[in-house]
């Protein structure tokens, strides 16, 4: 589809992109009540799901997937399923392996690629559940799993109706490059610090996979993805992790409607980030690329996000 025109327009204090994603990763706030259910996967491990519902009985679904060491009660996540509640749709927001506040069981966790995680909770929503109607949004690493799951091959149930992409790091490659940059020290700094403390407390019970060591040697989040993530997900190293999981090169078979909101002025995404080739080629593929907005920072009135607004605008519209 074309490249769709953006209406975003934040006030003038949340145009510049580093204060619209600190002040809504940090700052913002959203009261949800949510339910627990904890689901056990195939192999042996576990994922705890929260979920949170419409007044009214409802066979509609949204799954909602956090980025990079979130999890479910991240108001990124709260915001939207709030929302959909209120227009009548129940939601669940996914905390991926071990960012539910609990270590998980298996010496892998999660990670950009991991769409086997995301079968797994479609599956429970179709078979244990009996939801007629399932729509799926990620936000940032969340994001790039949903659009991967979409176009890799698998067979999409046809319950799953829609899907929706915001901050999507489309070539992983490109986006860890950003992240490496001075401009984002601190947000690098952030997240390997959450990534290596949690580390510390899985080596514990790893011992003969993964050496304090080693752990000391990861001064960078590529160093943590050559450390551990690749090593504990079967890749040969972080380029081959980043390379296989990269959402970009499955756009164009993804044959389920899909809106990627992508904002221009988002620093962790590089120019592969932005899919106007793919979007113009494939009919079900829709790009927005507002100028403002930042990392997931896309800031509206009465604390309810644009991005938010967009995703329940666009399910009902297909």
């Amino acid at each position: 589809m074309p490249v769709l025109e953006s209406t975003y327009k934040p006030s003038f204090f949340f145009k510049q992109g580093f204060v619209a994603t600190v002040y809504s990763g940090l700052v913002r706030r959203v009261a949800l009540v949510q339910e627990r259910e904890r689901i056990t996967l195939n192999d042996g491990d576990f994922m705890d799901l929260d979920w949170s519902f419409s007044k009214e009985k409802s066979n509609k679904l949204i799954i909602l997937l956090h980025g990079l060491e979130g999890h479910a009660q991240r108001p990124y996540v709260t915001g939207a399923a709030k929302l959909f509640n209120d227009y009548g749709v129940d939601a669940v927001c996914v905390n991926f392996r071990g960012c539910s506040g609990e270590d998980n069981l298996k010496y892998r966790s999660y990670h950009s690629g991991a769409t086997e995680d995301l079968e797994a909770v479609i599956n429970h929503a179709i078979g244990n559940k009996k939801y007629a109607e399932i729509y799926l949004k990620g936000i940032s690493l969340g994001a790039n799993i949903i659009l991967k799951y979409l176009g890799e091959g698998v067979s999409v149930p046809q319950e799953v109706k829609a899907a929706i992409a915001i901050s999507a790091p489309c070539y992983l490659y490109g986006s860890a490059k950003e992240l490496h940059t001075f401009k984002n020290i601190l947000y690098h700094q952030r997240f390997k610090k959450h990534l290596v403390d949690k580390l510390k407390i899985k080596q514990k019970r790893f011992v003969d996979v993964l050496s304090e060591d080693e752990i000391h040697s990861i001064k960078t989040l590529m160093d943590f993805d050559t450390v551990y993530t690749s090593k504990a997900h079967g890749f040969k190293d972080a380029l081959d992790y980043y390379e296989q999981c990269s959402s970009l090169q499955f756009l164009p078979n993804i044959k389920t409607p899909t809106l990627i909101i992508n904002a221009l002025n988002d620093s962790f995404l590089s120019s592969e980030c932005y899919p106007v080739k793919e979007a113009k080629q494939n009919p079900y593929l829709y790009l927005e690329m507002p100028q403002f907005g930042g990392h997931v920072g896309f800031i509206d009135k009465k604390n309810v996000y644009y991005n938010e607004k967009r995703a329940l605008e666009f399910i009902k519209s297909i």
